[in-house]
């Protein structure tokens, strides 16, 4: 009876056991918690400099924070890496010689060389001053290195140090002499011998001590101005350089209420589109002449050339002045400096600060002409400025550079023969090149593209000259990819569109066996048959495919939600672990309550080329906006839905598109939440609201015609905001300042959820659990059937 009793409690503690780590029932709660709680996925990943061991974040055990793993080639089991251990580590960011041999690094603000072969580490410094940058020189004697303003060598036989820069602030001190002291200076030499033979020996020692100091760099005073992306020459003949001074614009301020002194404190955040932005210069230094030049940049290609959203604001009178200022060139800054390893070409790459030209230029050092070798000129926006591109680099003959245009309307690869200006282009077609690395031999380009499908990343490669491309890669879905140094494998993250991101390692060949090194989720969150969202398209008014993942429930209840994703220039109908994991959740949450569920890739999500990134230009709110009615409109036509009961939500751009459905299309949607939202486009930063935008002073149209602000009045049906109240990003003013304009419009079907300690992304899984729940409470209040 005993051992029967045992055998019971024994069946029942498994019982309950089971019942707590399998996830029945979706609900806010339960989804809403620390993330951990699903599995930590393993990130920052990197390989050791000798090829042999992956290091990569790691949290299996559930652990307050992240530690650091690694697994080997022969030993693919993952271990912690101890504390200690981790501080010998090399960095993970360095640069290796063109041998692959040595490899230099900062780390702690301070630049070490380790030795391949041996694993043995050298310090090249140990201040307090922060050194950064390390780098080899052209003849790879030497390692260069920034400290403060100036840039350093170290030679690695010796280990001497050089100072090849002395930039000084402020301005140079020179006595000032006025006619009556230059007249009294030579009436003493005249009268008095004393004073003259004095004079000349002063003057004699002074030559002599000039002739007997070691060679100092040029002293350069930068006034109130900074100096940045110095580059030696390989043959060691000249430093390039940029000049910028800060513009000082005024910043806004956050007021940060929940604090631990008690008192309210300010954050000092960005400043406002439209504010002045920082000029730069860019200039040469000669070393052997101990001599500067600027390099001027007045004559570029289309430098001066009227741009055409200017034509909406015609003057009814032109001066002769006006004519004159508006031929005058457009500021432009230096983006980078490329010497080629031989010294004898330097590539300069120029940006506009309206973000609409890009010039690839060659510079000549000793004359400090500029001649251009590709000028990619867009109305909207350049991709890359603001947007982040996929650099350039030389090819092994020291005469072709590589670099990526969107020319085409689709990011491709490109090379071009500096002496000739023969262009030829790698890769092409209807998809986007997504990353590029250059092998160490420089035969072979490696790619990611989302050829195979708009909502996939797959590694490839190919000849440098041109060619059929090799697939690496095979699973469906998305791959981070790392490849080792020795290139001989490839470390990668994947992910499917229901299965968070792994770390898998493969040989770098095709048709390599993948090997899966992580098992990171939890038996809770798969004990949930999460969907596997369907990657489908729906046909916009002007009769373009429009990509978009549809959750469809069991059992439908004739109701439907959009989802808008944030950022404006992201994707996320894709097949691969989403980075709205959250969003994620809840639309099946909600498709388990009978919702159907559509998440588009509206008109400027990334990864569809160049016409549907810059759908947008002037008018926030237009194409992005129809392109979301068009999937209500598929979902009342294909799916049954009822016109009436369809809800829409999003965060951030995602917010703001919710607001101008609420605001200008009131009859399509019934209940919309708006995260986070931009309210008045002229509050939020420079980079990204100038490109799409211009600047409100220049282009008030396009800003009247954007802002949710400005359409307040058209509200009909029911809407919730949310928004942190420390929000450096979209300021909490955009919320308050909508608040008043709804309060003075007379509208009481909304209201504002605040939450005082979260900033623009919530941390707080009690945050993330409010808002949602209220999200959950707005659809089922007014989306459910009658």
């Amino acid at each position: 009876m005993y051992r029967l009793t045992c055998l019971t409690l024994l069946l029942w503690s498994a019982l309950c056991t089971h019942a707590q780590s399998v996830l029945d029932k979706l609900t806010v709660e339960k989804i809403m918690r620390d993330p951990k709680w699903i599995g930590v996925s393993p990130s920052n990943v990197s390989w050791s400099p000798d090829s042999k061991t992956v290091y990569f974040n790691w949290n299996p055990e559930n652990a307050i924070a992240d530690s650091l793993y690694s697994v080997t080639l022969q030993n693919p089991t993952p271990v912690m890496v101890p504390a200690k251990a981790q501080m010998t580590l090399p960095s993970r960011n360095g640069i290796f010689n063109k041998a692959y041999t040595v490899y230099v690094y900062e780390k702690n603000g301070d630049v070490f060389l380790y030795t391949v072969a041996t694993a043995k580490i050298a310090q090249i410094s140990n201040t307090v001053q922060r050194e950064s940058s390390p780098a080899f020189s052209g003849d790879e004697k030497k390692i260069l290195f920034n400290a403060g303003p100036n840039l350093f060598s170290w030679t690695i036989a010796t280990g001497e140090f050089a100072q090849l820069t002395d930039f000084k602030e402020g301005k140079k001190s020179t006595p000032s002499y006025t006619d009556q002291d230059k007249w009294l200076h030579q009436d003493q030499l005249a009268y008095f011998d004393v004073l003259r033979e004095r004079d000349r020996k002063q003057q004699l020692t002074q030559k002599n001590q000039k002739a007997t100091q070691p060679k100092r760099p040029k002293k350069i005073y930068l006034d109130d101005k900074s100096a940045d992306l110095l580059m030696l020459s390989p043959d060691e003949k000249f430093i390039t350089y940029r000049v910028s001074k800060t513009s000082g614009p005024k910043s806004t301020i956050v007021p940060n209420y929940v604090t631990v002194s008690g008192f309210t404190e300010e954050i000092f955040s960005r400043p406002k589109v439209g504010a002045p932005v920082s000029s730069s210069e860019f200039y040469i230094y000669d070393i052997a002449h101990d001599t500067t030049q600027l390099v001027k940049m007045d004559a570029l290609p289309g430098i001066a050339d009227t741009l055409e959203y200017t034509k909406d604001y015609p003057s009814k009178k032109t001066s002769d002045a006006d004519k004159k200022a508006k031929a005058m060139p457009r500021p432009v800054t230096v983006g980078n400096a490329l010497w080629s390893e031989d010294g004898k070409y330097c590539v300069v790459t120029i940006n506009s600060l309206d973000f609409k030209d890009r010039w690839i230029t060659l510079l000549d050092p000793a004359t400090q002409k500029l001649t251009t070798l590709s000028h990619q000129h867009d109305e909207a926006w350049i991709s890359g400025n603001g947007f982040g591109n996929l650099g350039m680099g030389w090819l092994a003959d020291n005469k072709q550079l590589w670099y990526t245009s969107e020319e085409t309307g689709f990011l491709h690869l490109y090379t071009i023969d500096v002496a000739t200006g023969t262009k030829k282009a790698l890769t092409s077609g209807a998809f986007e090149v997504q990353q590029v690395w250059l092998s160490a031999s420089k035969k072979l380009f490696y790619v990611v593209t989302n050829e195979v499908h708009p909502g996939e990343k797959q590694l490839y490669r190919l000849p440098v000259t041109g060619g059929k491309t090799e697939r690496l890669t095979t699973l469906t879905g998305s791959h981070e990819i790392f490849l080792s140094p020795d290139e001989k494998n490839i470390a990668f993250r994947y992910s499917y569109s229901n299965k968070p991101w792994e770390l898998f390692i493969m040989e770098n060949k095709p048709g390599a066996k993948q090997r899966q090194i992580t098992q990171s989720l939890s038996s809770e969150f798969k004990s949930y048959p999460w969907r596997e969202p369907e990657l489908i398209t729906v046909k916009a008014r002007d009769s373009k495919d429009i990509y978009a993942r549809l959750y469809k429930p069991k059992t439908p209840n004739g109701a439907a939600v959009i989802f808008v994703h944030g950022a404006g220039y992201l994707q996320n109908a894709h097949r691969w672990w989403s980075s709205y994991y959250r969003e994620y959740m809840f639309h099946n949450l909600l498709a388990d309550l009978g919702y159907t569920v559509l998440d588009m890739d509206y008109r400027a999500s990334a990864g569809y080329g160049r016409d549907w990134r810059t759908g947008i230009y002037r008018h926030m709110g237009g194409k992005d906006l129809t392109d979301n009615l068009d999937g209500a409109r598929y979902l009342v036509d294909q799916h049954q839905i009822d016109p009436k009961r369809i809800g829409i939500y999003g965060g951030s751009y995602g917010g703001f598109i919710t607001l101008m459905a609420m605001f200008t299309t009131p009859d399509v949607f019934a209940a919309g939440a708006a995260l986070r939202p931009v309210t008045d486009w002229a509050h939020y930063n420079h980079p990204y609201t100038g490109s799409i935008l211009n600047i409100p002073q220049s282009d008030s149209i396009a800003y009247a015609k954007s802002s949710p602000l400005y359409h307040a009045q058209g509200l009909k049906g029911a809407l919730l905001i949310c928004h942190g109240m420390v929000d450096v990003n979209v300021h909490f003013q955009d919320a308050v300042r909508l608040s008043q304009r709804l309060i003075e419009l007379g509208k009481d079907n909304w209201e504002l959820a605040v939450y005082p300690m979260e900033d623009h992304g919530f941390v707080e899984a009690s945050s993330w659990t409010d808002e949602y729940k209220r999200i959950l409470k707005l659809f089922e209040k007014n989306l459910k059937a009658k």
